[in-house]
């Protein structure tokens, strides 16, 4: 190595010798500055932060020390996915939620909870510790590390809004702020690695970091709040398709203003489940193509206005693709867009638009007859095998409202749409990314956000068996949900598309896994009368988590699975 590459190698650490010798002498002066971390968590606590999950390692033990000393909440879960899931789920209620992991081996493992976060609009806060500014000129391998230092960093870049690493004290309260505000403002995730030689660091003075004001194009949103009223004044049949995108930005009021001074009723995806209150009398209930109810369905789809807002059209939303919307009469605001018919609208936000909307004098209509969703009341319990129908007969009939449900991807997923959920955002799913494996972790984030909510999770056999030890965080922090797991003997949702062994899983005795854990109460049922009792007993254990196990036919569906199985056999015997 010659004299100027050895220069340059050492040149972080002379780099750091003047940031230490100058914050020294800003303490001779009398400043007395906040160190990397103590701002971080102070700045998180600010933005009503009151948990953190995570797993320890040596990268974060700094950070996670001074986390443990501050008025920040620690939550140490099995693994750092479920870690990931259980901010994820903090962040849908709370507005923001924090996962904090170790280099790689962490950092790594928790991407596929941010990548759902990311796709689903959850303002998930990623910080992650790093190998040393110091150590990393020595030229020696550091564990954990893949390809090169900013290898993790890259990869972040892909699925969050901001990628900060926090290597300097002039720039890391700028830059935490920075991230911070663009998680709010997108409601999507960001990454903050910060080296741990730079965790007690003391910050020196810097430029306060200011995210430019998001505006509408008031010219533009004139035009298209216009066209909007025209359309939405001459149709006969208008109609409301609320999606998740409505909880995300916060525009439920804005969203229920709009339909009581229009008197247009509202459907709802399954994305958007309970962003409209369910017992308000405009409800029609959820449109999602051929898994929805044929009321529903064609009161949406023989519309000659569908009003979308914040409704993402996915797949599952849109029932494997067996809905029909025509996209010349609709008008849609998302958002990445707002559009009226064919006519997009450039620099119109949809919070603006819906703000718009709700705020014009309106002449309110009577709307074409439809039956509102109402509560199926009471379940007769028989003797009868358990199904998968009456299983969510039953679930309807013991719902409070003081419960969340957490549905996991899956028929859990599909039946938990004929749910009725009490007023309130009181319904979590992934219903887009659909990672399985979501819910037990996230009812740990949903206790946390919320300990006035009980938790009522819904998980097939197979999922759990990817997560669902993190009963064990659950157990530790004496939180209560309870725990319904589907048990059909594997994946029971992917057998009508291809069944073969692949969709098989190891039978476990989940009812016993509180033996294993020294907490809980487990229950394994059969019939209906045993699960009516397994309810009951669930419903006044308050002190520890329940477990029923739910023994189902393996070819047993949801009638929301049996009615898009049977819509699309229909259009393949149309095509044959």
């Amino acid at each position: 190595m010659g004299p100027l590459s050895a220069v340059l190698a050492r040149l972080p650490v002379v780099l750091m010798y003047v940031v230490r010798n100058q914050t020294a002498s800003m303490r001779d002066e009398g400043m007395t500055g906040e160190t990397i971390g103590d701002y971080l968590i102070r700045r998180l606590h600010e933005e009503d932060v009151g948990h953190v999950f995570g797993v320890p390692g040596d990268f974060v033990l700094g950070l996670f020390k001074k986390l443990e000393d501050s008025p920040l909440k620690i939550i140490n879960t099995c693994d750092e996915q479920g870690a990931g899931f259980a901010a994820d789920a903090y962040a849908r209620l709370r507005g923001l939620g924090v996962v904090c992991i170790t280099y790689a081996v962490g950092g790594l493992k928790v991407v596929n909870a941010v990548a759902q976060a990311f796709a689903e609009w959850s303002p998930v806060v990623v910080v992650s510790g790093a190998p040393g500014i110091g150590e990393r000129v020595h030229g020696s391998m550091i564990h954990h590390t893949v390809r090169d230092f900013d290898s993790q960093r890259k990869v972040f870049s892909e699925l969050t809004v901001a990628t900060v690493v926090l290597d300097n004290p002039a720039t890391a309260a700028s830059e935490i702020d920075r991230a911070l505000k663009l998680a709010r403002r997108h409601s999507r995730p960001v990454y903050i690695e910060l080296p741990r030689d730079m965790v007690s660091v003391e910050l020196l003075p810097g430029r306060e970091y200011v995210l430019p004001a998001e505006t509408s194009d008031a010219e533009v949103l004139r035009f298209a709040i216009a066209e909007a009223v025209e359309k939405i004044g001459s149709a006969k049949r208008p109609v409301i398709l609320a999606g998740l995108e409505i909880h995300r930005f916060g525009l439920q009021h804005a969203l229920a203003k709009f339909a009581h001074a229009t008197g247009i009723p509202v459907a709802a995806t399954l994305g958007g489940k309970s962003v409209f209150a369910e017992s308000d009398l405009l409800y029609l209930g959820l449109y999602e193509g051929a898994m929805g109810s044929d009321a529903v369905r064609d009161y949406v789809e023989q519309s000659d206005c569908v009003i979308l807002l914040g409704a993402m059209l996915t797949d599952i939303n849109l029932g494997i693709y067996t809905a029909h919307i025509d996209r010349s009469s609709s008008i849609y605001a998302g958002k990445d867009r707002v559009s009226v018919g064919f006519r997009s609208y450039d620099g119109v936000l949809m919070e603006d638009f819906m703000q718009a909307l709700s705020e014009h004098s309106w002449t309110i209509r009577r709307p074409a007859d439809f039956e509102h969703l109402k509560h199926p009341g009471p379940f007769a319990a028989g003797e009868r095998p358990m199904t998968v129908a009456a299983l969510f007969h039953q679930i309807n009939a013991f719902l409070r409202e003081d419960m969340v449900v957490i549905a996991d991807p899956g028929d859990a997923l599909f039946g938990a749409g004929d749910l009725y959920i009490h007023d309130g955002t009181h319904f979590l799913a992934p219903a887009y990314y659909c990672s399985l494996g979501f819910a037990i972790p996230a009812a740990i984030g949903m206790a946390a956000a919320a300990p006035n909510l009980r938790p009522l999770v819904l998980v097939g056999d197979g999922a759990f068996q990817m997560t669902g030890m993190e009963l064990s965080t659950i157990a530790r922090y004496g939180m209560n949900p309870i725990v319904i797991v589907l048990d059909n003997d594997g994946y029971g949702t992917e057998r009508p598309m291809l069944d073969g062994a692949f969709n098989d899983v190891h039978r476990w005795n989940f009812a016993e896994i509180p033996l294993v854990l020294g907490a809980g109460l487990g229950i394994k049922v059969g019939t209906e009368t045993e699960m009516a009792a397994a309810l009951e007993r669930a419903g006044t254990n308050l002190q520890s988590y329940t477990l029923i196990q739910v023994m189902l036919e393996r070819n047993d569906h949801s009638p929301a699975l049996s009615r898009l199985a049977a819509r699309l056999g229909e259009r393949v015997a149309k095509r044959s």
